[in-house]
């Protein structure tokens, strides 16, 4: 891939450079450029299930930019570097096919069902990060720190109405938490979406697992 990514003016390139920034510290599988008509969308999944049983939700954060009309793509990334012109950033050799990114959220059918305080979403990604950190002490293997992560971001929480905290966590991570504005939350389906002034955060409910009941078949007694 050497066509670089042209973006609307500089500020927007800085913008989606530090999108891309925060992914990277987030420790997100790459983030997912789909640009037609002027406008890029950029998706990282905060969260993600790594395996079939796995229970952690499916968290992505979003953020609509201004670009090119011109420009029209759809791929994954692991990273992004400021290009040639300042209106530009160069994208890597190579793109990703993370499982997260073939999961797309519904376009309508969105429903209002809750307004959260920016602050109540900061206090709880603070009260997670400083659980993660004080469950996993040193010595702690890849597997019990992932397990431990699932289990404190994937939790339903009732200050959040509900929502896993793991919202809380991207809303902080990818710099969404700004001021003291009131954050709409919408529902459609099993996902439910958080639009915050600088971007959105959508979240998807943990697959349904499990044996089903144990059917009779068969011709009844007589």
């Amino acid at each position: 891939m050497t066509t670089p990514l042209v973006l609307a003016d500089a500020p927007t390139a800085r913008d989606v450079l530090t999108f891309s920034g925060r992914a990277e510290r987030a420790g997100t599988d790459g983030v997912r450029l789909q640009a037609a008509g002027g406008i890029l969308a950029l998706t990282s999944a905060a969260l993600a299930p790594q395996g079939l049983f796995d229970q952690t939700p499916t968290i992505l954060a979003m953020r609509i930019v201004r670009a090119d009309p011109e420009l029209r793509c759809d791929l994954v990334v692991e990273s992004l570097k400021e290009g040639a012109q300042p209106t530009e950033l160069a994208l890597p050799d190579t793109a990703l096919s993370p499982a997260w990114a073939g999961i797309a959220p519904p376009r309508d059918g969105w429903e209002h069902v809750a307004d959260l305080p920016a602050r109540i979403l900061a206090e709880r990604a603070q009260w997670g990060i400083s659980a993660v950190a004080h469950g996993s002490p040193d010595g702690s293997g890849e597997e019990a720190v992932r397990a431990l992560r699932a289990r404190i971001w994937g939790e339903p929480d009732e200050d959040l109405h509900g929502l896993p905290r793991g919202v809380a966590f991207a809303a902080q991570a990818f710099g969404f938490i700004l001021g003291a504005e009131q954050v709409r939350v919408t529902r459609s389906g099993r996902w439910s979406r958080l639009a915050f002034e600088r971007g959105h955060v959508l979240s998807r409910g943990p697959a349904v697992t499990g044996l089903t009941a144990v059917r009779e078949t068969g011709s009844p007694s007589l």
